[in-house]
């Protein structure tokens, strides 16, 4: 420790300097203690001038970049601050800026998220739908070449038949892709004992108007079906043709 009135190394617990007999514990006039001989006085703090950035930027609210940016400067300059070795000041106005930001910038999030969550959410089922009457349209080409190699059995009902024929994939095989549900259904043959001659094909989503919105469906004759309820059995009765409309 130093003495605060000649500066001389004074031990620790020392009652009076043993150079100018100064009272170490007397308080020190304006509360702020000298430095020793021969050192600088420390230069006095300087405002963070991201900090004033941040503030600044956080008040002009009214753009959404400059909430953005009080967020950014009011973090460097908390940082900035805390590794200045007491150099910089201006922590409240960060922490002002970085608030007023955050509380700026939470509706701007949720007027985007309502904005954006609904659009997102048409687009998945859109594109769902598209990849579920792809599907069919595959499995009307897999049963055709199924009744061609298998002319004793004909059209198959069973969508593991298709997948052990290696005419489709192990994923279409197990009923559900893409948010649909699939299946066969309907195989008829025109006479007792002999080949499957007819078959149905339905596609449907998993969760109406979550994962899709329309059913598909298809037959024998390959033309590929919808029906806007998501009804497999509706398709089959009373579906639109795909291009029809």
């Amino acid at each position: 420790m130093f003495c605060s009135r000649c500066g001389v190394t004074v031990a620790e617990g020392s009652v009076f300097c043993p150079n100018c007999g100064a009272d170490m514990k007397a308080p020190v006039a304006g509360g702020v203690v000298p430095p020793p001989p021969g050192m600088p006085p420390a230069p006095p703090q300087e405002t963070s001038s991201m900090a004033v950035a941040s503030l600044i930027c956080a008040c002009l609210f009214f753009c959404g970049i400059t909430t953005i940016l009080a967020i950014i400067f009011g973090h460097i300059s908390l940082s900035q601050i805390k590794n200045s070795g007491g150099r910089l000041k201006g922590q409240g106005l960060a922490i002002a800026g970085l608030v007023i930001g955050y509380c700026s910038i939470i509706p701007t999030i949720l007027i985007i998220a309502a904005i954006s969550i609904p659009n997102l959410l048409r687009a998945r089922i859109a594109a769902n739908e598209s990849s579920a009457a792809a599907a069919v349209r595959t499995i009307n080409t897999a049963e055709l070449s199924y009744a061609t190699t298998y002319a004793d059995k004909g059209y198959t009902c069973e969508l593991a038949e298709l997948e052990k024929a290696q005419i489709i994939d192990a994923t279409l095989a197990s009923g559900q892709r893409v948010g649909y549900r699939f299946e066969l259904r309907g195989c008829q043959a025109e006479t007792p004992g002999g080949p499957n001659t007819k078959f149905q094909v339905v596609a449907y989503p998993v969760t109406v108007n979550t994962t899709g919105v329309k059913a598909f469906c298809s037959d024998e004759s390959a033309v590929v079906k919808y029906d806007r309820s998501g009804s497999a059995d509706n398709c089959l009765e009373n579906g639109v043709v795909i291009g029809s409309e």
